[in-house]
């Protein structure tokens, strides 16, 4: 079985200083502010929702196909797909844009500073969910069961959203960064269009607060609402009882970019192959621990044998 996944790729520009802001930056002079940094560290990594939710999917033996846009600087990814055997049939690439692009700088006491390029990715609502299913059926491969629709352009995220609603393909709804882009209405209309919902707590709040629908209340109009809660796990609430996840300890958190996704790769899996909650949400908390372990979003590189191991030393079962 594969799966769909709508969402950004992008490029992460991520520089060190190696001072602290709050020394260059002054707070009674904030309106005249005109500041820059010694970077004397820079390094570029594969990033965006779409692409990190694969990566991690097809570390698991998972069959992604990524829906998204990219601007005509994106060789170097479709390079890095191409090295994982993931599929770019479905990457609409834009010649005259950037491909998405965050450029964060990070000082010595982990505070940062982010600017974020949209480029292409606010074309994404060129790619529609039918050209997918029409391809892969006139190529003879399996269509996808299960979708994610992650952070992209906001137009792109409430047509797909629709698309897959009207496909009748189980969707997770995954707002993430992009869910301030959304009144209550239009938040009420991907609850009731999605088949699962995946937040972190802070966004969980925010959910709650623009739908003015309580988590429990949200819980009961899909079949399972997941809430991920950092370093204390999380909480999956499906069929009217609530799941705790907890987190896999690690020896040292070295970076946590992309946690989220890796746990939504997890989620994927588990849905893929049909696995109950416990196991479906232990395997994401693994992902989201692996990555965290590693530098970048896409970084870690566990073969599927590694993960198994580590699940069973966790949970003391096989999934």
């Amino acid at each position: 079985m594969s799966s769909l996944i709508c969402g950004s790729i992008a490029y992460d520009t991520i520089m060190s200083f190696e001072g602290r802001f709050q020394d260059q930056i002054l707070a009674d002079q904030i309106h005249i502010l005109n500041v820059a940094f010694l970077v004397p560290s820079m390094r570029r990594e594969f990033g965006g929702c779409a692409g990190n939710i694969a990566y991690n999917l097809k570390l698991l033996g998972g069959e992604p196909v990524i829906m998204a846009t990219v601007g005509g600087d994106a060789g170097s990814y479709y390079d890095q797909l191409a090295k994982y055997d993931i599929s770019s049939d479905h990457i609409r690439e834009l010649p005259e844009a950037f491909t998405a692009q965050a450029m964060i700088t990070t000082d010595r006491d982990n505070n940062q500073i982010t600017a974020f390029h949209p480029g292409a990715m606010s074309e994404s609502h060129l790619n529609q969910v039918a050209d997918v299913v029409a391809h892969r059926q006139s190529k003879k491969l399996n269509i996808p069961k299960i979708a994610i629709v992650a952070p992209d352009g906001r137009q792109g995220m409430v047509e797909h959203c629709q698309q897959l609603a009207d496909a009748k393909i189980d969707f997770i709804f995954d707002p993430g960064q992009g869910l301030p882009m959304f009144d209550g209405k239009d938040l009420l209309s991907f609850i009731e269009q999605a088949t699962y919902v995946a937040v972190n707590d802070y966004e969980g709040e925010m959910l709650s607060q623009r739908t003015g629908l309580s988590l429990k209340e949200i819980s009961e109009r899909v079949e399972a609402l997941v809430v991920t809660k950092g370093s204390q796990g999380a909480e999956i609430h499906a069929k009217g009882k609530k799941i705790d996840i907890p987190v896999v300890p690690v020896e040292k958190a070295i970076d946590p970019t992309g946690c989220g996704d890796a746990f939504r790769g997890g989620l994927l899996y588990g849905l893929e192959q049909g696995f109950d909650w416990e196991t479906t949400g232990r395997l994401a908390s693994l992902m989201g621990s692996i990555k965290i372990a590693s530098q970048g979003p896409q970084n870690h590189q566990p073969s599927q044998e590694e993960i198994q191991s580590q699940f069973k030393k966790a949970f003391n079962y096989s999934f």
